[in-house]
Formats: structure tokens, sequence, C-alpha cells
């Protein structure tokens, strides 16, 4: 039964931090104690919660290999429920290896936005040999409005050239696994004959499964919010970084919908993001809806996701509410908080020991352990 020692503590907790403290731990964390446990003290320094990406293609847009070769997006019609990440995941990608040498142990990888909906999202270990061993849950559907599944006509299948026809598509999709569900609900029609594109749905319909949405602009997201109260559909909302208004900020918080930002030190490449900044952080942050943090990878490279948190320290925030952005507040949006995301009795012992301040450009991670094991030791 091991131990790090801290000099100082982020929990993960938006304002937790404790000091000269152990942590001792076998798979998940058994005892934090001000007195020195009988344990090997495998390292010291300044210790935090492993990262996990909220939002990326890790695995699917692999490092070395030519674009041609990325499986973020399948071609063959706008709507693929039966899609799967998992299925396109490889590990030896050596971003995985990247990653886990800078504490991101965990992803949340989903298809890509030229679909409407492009497939079911997965949360994996980073630190896995394979997917079998990396797969620990789905994170719900993925779909893409805006201007990315709008600008796919050549590929396969009914495909919208505008944003009312990306809507019309879901909405669409999204009435007919309504009304097949309330066929099957009422004995009229036998699950055996529902189309399974539609029958993978039936989940979202019930309000069990959520919408994980890619989506930018202020307009987009106001319409996105009235087809969750015309479905009282449960949704993420994934990006929205041209959002430059407050008061759209406030609506997300009001209506209760969880977002996944970023990527912030990505290029705005089309005009979908002419409004796209780092100062629509300070909105963000005056807000603050329940908000976590992306990579987009390999938009931003997986392994720079704590580098993002900058702009929030410059607009406020102290560094444990940074921390706790892409460790509690992900798994709390990710739905895996019950295991991860702080430093506390009986969570998994996936830690980060640092030779520093995090926050200082000359610190490191010297020791990276993941459930108990140590992954990396620089």
């Amino acid at each position: 039964m091991p131990a790090v020692y801290a000099r100082t503590l982020y929990t993960g907790k938006p304002n937790e931090v404790l000091h000269d403290i152990y942590v001792v731990f076998e798979d998940k964390i058994i005892n934090i104690t001000k007195e020195r446990p009988k344990c090997d003290i495998l390292a010291e320094g300044i210790v935090t919660p492993a990262f996990i990406d909220a939002h990326c293609h890790i695995g699917m847009a692999r490092s070395g290999e030519p674009s041609a070769e990325e499986e973020t997006n399948e071609k063959m019609d706008s709507v693929n429920t039966l899609a799967d990440a998992i299925n396109a995941i490889y590990f030896d990608d050596r971003a995985f290896k990247e990653s886990v040498e800078y504490g991101v142990l965990y992803s949340c990888v989903l298809p890509g936005s030229g679909n409407i909906i492009g497939g079911r999202g997965v949360i994996i270990r980073n630190f896995a040999d394979n997917v079998e061993e990396a797969f620990i849950k789905y994170a719900g559907f993925k779909v893409a409005l805006g201007f990315n599944p709008r600008r796919q006509l050549e590929w396969k299948g009914t495909r919208p050239s505008t944003r009312m026809g990306v809507m019309a598509i879901l909405r669409r999709t999204l009435i007919k696994a309504k009304k097949e569900y309330a066929l099957v609900q009422k004995g009229k029609k036998s699950i055996e004959e529902v189309d399974p594109n539609i029958e993978q749905l039936f989940p979202v319909i019930e309000g069990k499964e959520v919408l994980r949405v890619h989506v930018h602009k202020n307009d987009d997201i106001l319409n996105l919010l009235k087809l969750k109260r015309e479905f009282n559909l449960k949704i993420v909302i994934d990006h929205a970084c041209d959002v430059n208004s407050e008061k759209v900020f406030q609506r997300i918080k009001e209506e209760g919908v969880p977002l996944v930002y970023g990527p912030v030190d990505a290029f705005p490449y089309k005009t979908e993001l002419k409004n796209e900044t780092w100062h629509n952080i300070r909105k963000l942050v005056r807000v603050k809806p329940l908000f976590g943090l992306m990579t987009d990878h390999p938009v931003v490279l997986q392994r720079n996701l704590f580098l993002q948190l900058r702009f929030f320290r410059r607009f406020g925030m102290s560094k444990s509410e940074c921390i706790s952005i892409i460790t509690s507040a992900n798994a709390r949006i990710l739905g895996i908080n019950d295991t991860l995301g702080t430093i506390e009795r009986g969570k998994l012992a996936s830690i980060i020991v640092w030779n520093g301040d995090p926050f200082s450009l000359d610190s490191y991670p010297i020791m990276v352990i993941a459930e108990g094991k140590v992954v990396y030791k620089a």
C-alpha cells in the first residue's frame, strides 16, 4: 500500500487546497492524512488529480498517419446511430503515450461533426493497451449543428445544404423515434419491427441517454435549446467557441445544460468562428454555467489540455478552480464523478505528482499514477 506526499494537494474540488499531506492508495484512495504512513512514499511534490479530456478524437485521427486514414467521420449517411467510436480507435496512436506523460489519463472520444448524428461516443482509459481494457462507459450520441454537417454534400446519403436542413433532418429523426417508441409502448408495434437506427434513439426519447451536440454560434445554441424543450432532451453543448454574448451563456445556465468548452487554442478557420477569441472566456467565467474543457484532439494536442487553463487564470479563477475544470467538472459532465475527478477516499487512485507549481512553465509531472499503478515516471 504505497503513498505520495503532497506539499500542496489540489483535490479537484473548486475551492479545496490542502498542504503537507499524504495520499495513501491501492487501486483506490485509502486515506488522506497528515501523519506519515508506514508504507513506501513513491514521490513528493505538488499533487493533482489526473486530467480528463471531455471531447477529443484521439486514436481515431492518429499521430503520424495521413489525414486520409483518419476515422472520425463515417460518410455513408448523415444519421448514423449504430456507429460506435470504440470501433475506430487504435491504441498504437502515439498520442496516448504523450497524453499519459502529461497526466491526461481519460478521454471522451466522439465521432466527428460531419454528420448530423455521427454515432456513439465513448469514455476510455488512455493508459490501456487496447480498446477492451480501455472502455469505461458510453457517453451519448454525437450530434452536430451549424456549418460542418451542411458542407458535406459530396458524401453519401441524405445531406443538408442549409442550417434549416440540418435541423429538419434532426427533427424528422427525433419525431420518428418518438412515434415508434410510442407505438412499441402501446403494444401496437413489436421492437423487432423497428428500424435498428431508430431503436438506438429510444433511450434518448426516454431521457436516459444524452445528445452531445457540436454547436458554435449564438443562434444555433438558442435553436438547440428550443429543440431540447420540444423533445424533452438531455443534452450537453460541446464547443460554443463563437459565443460572444453573456446572455447566451446565461441562457445555457438557466436551462441547466452542461457545456464542454473549447478548444481554446485552435485557429478559427471558418466563418462560423468569426467571433471566436480567447476574450470570450471572460464572459463564460462571469456567468459560470456548469462547464468543462476539451482539446478536440488533434485540433489542440491532448497533452496541452492543461495549458488552456491560462486564460481562465487571467480572468480571475483561482488555481484550484482552474484545475477543477479538467478534473471534477469534466467528470461530472461525463457522469464518472462517482469514481474520478477528485482526490478523496474511495475514488480511483489516478494522480499526478508535479515537481513544482503546475502553473509555472518550468514544472512538469514527475510521476503519473493510474488507478493505483505507476504509468509514467520522469
